[in-house]
């Protein structure tokens, strides 16, 4: 039985007034609860919520924060993006103040069972794969989490039949305290949001919260190729690991051609690996893991294969934008570590006009010179750590200042000839020009469509 929560006549605290905090607000309001909201940026920049809210009762704070409206709460729900260990938070918690973050809330009110999917890379491809292989099998799927729908905004659509397949960061485990998938998957570790955390074992802490709750009837998918996975297998669910590189006890691997999933001694044949269209060998990874926590589910193979041969990837992950000129342009604004960078210029063959920059994460460059030197033409950083980036990788690839992304694309585009392919897989977070890596994405289709449409207006009538 779910840890139930009385919200009525409590006073709660929502920090934050992004997507997360204005659904968290309303939900609890609609329950009767007490609610203010803090928020750094004013009324003009929150926009249209500020009618909703106001209309739902819900009293605002705004252009900053005030610690003693921290200190006289019962319950704070913090958005995904306001630090753990932020003073006011901390100050309240030594006061015994409920802190939760958002997903831990809404696990308390949803119905049915729960996928959950973390790890620093891959999320959002293996969290989709999953929803549309379940879909494929027709079962009735709810996608929610850090993939864009807030988990709490799918509570009222869940239900004792449902599967709600949830995206994970970090961010969202950290406060959690009771939430319990029925199947958690673990993609990997690497270094990431150590800005945050401030050491890996710390961010591999708090995504570990995954498990924290599991019991002998769960199940666990964990990577078996990953060297950072490991030592944070848990003890308590039922483990299976997933390899692109050998057999597994438990679990699911590649035999030649096909995806086998071994149980109590038994393979049973999922897919084969020319039913998965998605670019680069760590999207063979992705579909193992989906392809494990879909079977672990009840999907049956025949639904797991049509469901992978039939899904057409994730925007901004590796997206295929145009080709213009014989040059092809992809979009993989969701690389926004470096590993991800990595796993991207891993997909191509070489001939890389690539794209890095943004917000640093306390991230080595160092690690992207040895891909740069095989495989790219030249660099274009952009954004506030470009100087680091360049400091870093300098004598590994010719390098150009573009400082923004449109300037990086038209510099690409001038440069690029037939059989080459421009690359936007930034290495960095996208706060410092964009409001996040959705953004900065569709920025770069936007504007790789303008070169696509002068080109087109260049060429003479018969080539259009």
């Amino acid at each position: 039985m779910k840890p139930g929560i009385e919200l009525a006549g409590k006073r709660v605290l929502v920090v934050g007034l992004a997507r997360t905090g204005i659904a968290t607000a309303l939900f609890c309001a609609q329950r009767g609860a007490c609610v203010t909201a803090t928020e750094t940026r004013g009324e003009a920049q929150i926009g249209d919520a500020i009618a909703k809210l106001r209309a739902a009762g819900v009293r605002l704070e705004l252009g900053g924060h005030r610690e003693a409206t921290f200190l006289e709460q019962d319950m704070i729900i913090p958005s995904p993006g306001v630090p753990a260990n932020m003073p006011a938070l901390t100050a309240a918690r030594a006061k015994g103040v409920t802190t939760w973050s958002e997903v831990e809330l809404a696990s308390r009110f949803l119905s049915g069972r729960v996928v959950g999917i973390t790890g620093s890379n891959g999320k959002t491809t293996t969290t989709s794969l999953i929803a549309h292989i379940l879909e494929t099998a027709q079962f009735p799927t709810l996608l929610a989490g850090n993939i864009g729908t807030p988990l709490i905004s799918r509570v009222e659509e869940s239900s004792d039949t449902s599967v709600t397949v949830v995206e994970l960061s970090s961010f969202q485990l950290e406060l959690t305290q009771k939430f319990r998938p029925n199947i958690s998957v673990w993609l990997n570790l690497t270094p990431d949001h150590l800005d945050r955390h401030g050491s890996l074992d710390a961010y591999g802490l708090a995504k570990a919260r995954i498990f924290a709750n599991q019991a002998e009837p769960d199940a666990a998918v964990l990577n078996a190729d990953d060297p950072g996975t490991p030592p944070f297998a848990p003890q308590k669910p039922h483990v299976f690991w997933f390899s692109r590189t050998k057999r597994v006890a438990g679990g699911a691997y590649l035999r030649g051609d096909e995806i086998v999933f071994r149980r109590d001694g038994n393979d049973t044949v999922l897919l084969h690996r020319r039913d998965i269209g998605l670019r680069g060998e760590h999207n063979l990874e992705n579909v193992l893991a989906a392809a494990s926590a879909a079977y672990l589910a009840g999907a049956q193979p025949a639904a797991i294969a049509s469901g992978v041969r039939s899904f057409a990837g994730v925007e901004h992950r590796l997206e295929f934008v145009a080709e213009i000129g014989g040059a092809s342009y992809y979009n993989d604004s969701k690389a926004t570590n470096v590993d991800a960078t990595l796993k991207a210029i891993d997909a191509f063959p070489g001939r890389l006009l690539l794209i890095l920059g943004g917000k640093d994460k306390g991230s080595d460059y160092t690690l992207l010179r040895e891909a740069l030197e095989e495989k790219a033409l030249v660099a274009y950083v952009i954004g506030a750590a470009a100087e680091k980036i360049v400091g870093q990788i300098s004598g590994a690839v010719e390098i150009e200042r573009a400082e923004t992304l449109d300037r990086a694309v038209q510099l690409a585009a001038e440069r690029a000839t037939s059989g080459d392919t421009i690359l936007l897989a930034p290495a960095c977070a996208s706060f410092d020009q964009f409001e996040n890596y959705e953004h900065r994405g569709r920025v770069f289709k936007q504007l790789v469509r303008q070169i696509e449409q002068r080109a087109a207006s260049r060429a003479p009538a018969g080539k259009r």
